[in-house]
């Protein structure tokens, strides 16, 4: 769609470029060149009046010398080095549309040639473009991919984190509970043998006697 738009473009532009060289060649020409209307031929005369007898024809478009003008008549001379009068309204001072058309025409062939030049130029750099954007969508897809894996895993090891706390503060209890019976289990003996040593039969210590 958009290399369309382009082409459109380029074309308007062509034919653009075009009027101006056809307006550019309409002043270029010299003001003693006349050219015969295209839409008809013409009768010439010996005279400029309508009184003179019609000594022959003009071809439409058929490209003319000026040589003086006389009220409504024009005298040129053609093609063949004759020279005749012409009512002056039946001549322009514009090159004919037959004159004009092969270079035109040439010149269109080469303006086309340029544009499908550019336009295949543009049309590589869009297939190229949208092959480095397609490219850099599949990457970014892989990369989120990843992303979301590496989350997973990352949650996976935070529970694996949360349960081993919770082992851990489980076992410091028991291990708490454990010394805590320890140590009662150590003051309640000490306690018992206070109790029974008191009452315990002692020992009458053995006199030493001398003979």
């Amino acid at each position: 769609m958009h290399v369309n738009k382009i082409r459109f473009r380029n074309y308007a532009a062509a034919a653009g470029v075009l009027l101006s060289v056809a307006s550019i060649n309409a002043n270029a020409q010299s003001d003693n060149q006349a050219w015969v209307t295209d839409e008809l031929s013409t009768y010439v005369r010996s005279g400029p009046t309508d009184g003179y007898r019609i000594i022959g024809t003009l071809n439409a478009g058929e490209q003319v010398d000026v040589l003086e003008t006389s009220g409504n008549y024009t005298r040129v001379r053609n093609s063949d080095g004759n020279a005749v009068w012409v009512l002056s309204e039946e001549l322009q001072q514009t090159p004919s549309a037959v004159e004009q058309l092969p270079a035109l025409e040439a010149q269109v062939e080469e303006l086309t040639a340029e544009l499908d030049g550019i336009n295949e130029d543009w049309e590589q750099r869009v297939s190229s473009m949208t092959e480095t954007l397609e490219v850099r969508e599949r990457r970014i897809a892989e990369l989120e991919a990843s992303n979301q894996e590496l989350d997973s895993q990352a949650e996976q090891s935070r529970q694996q984190v949360r349960g081993l706390q919770a082992r851990l503060e489980t076992q410091e209890e028991d291990l708490l509970m454990r010394y805590f019976m320890y140590g009662g289990g150590v003051a309640g003996a000490g306690l018992l043998v206070g109790l029974i040593v008191p009452h315990l039969p002692r020992r009458r210590k053995k006199r030493d006697r001398w003979f």
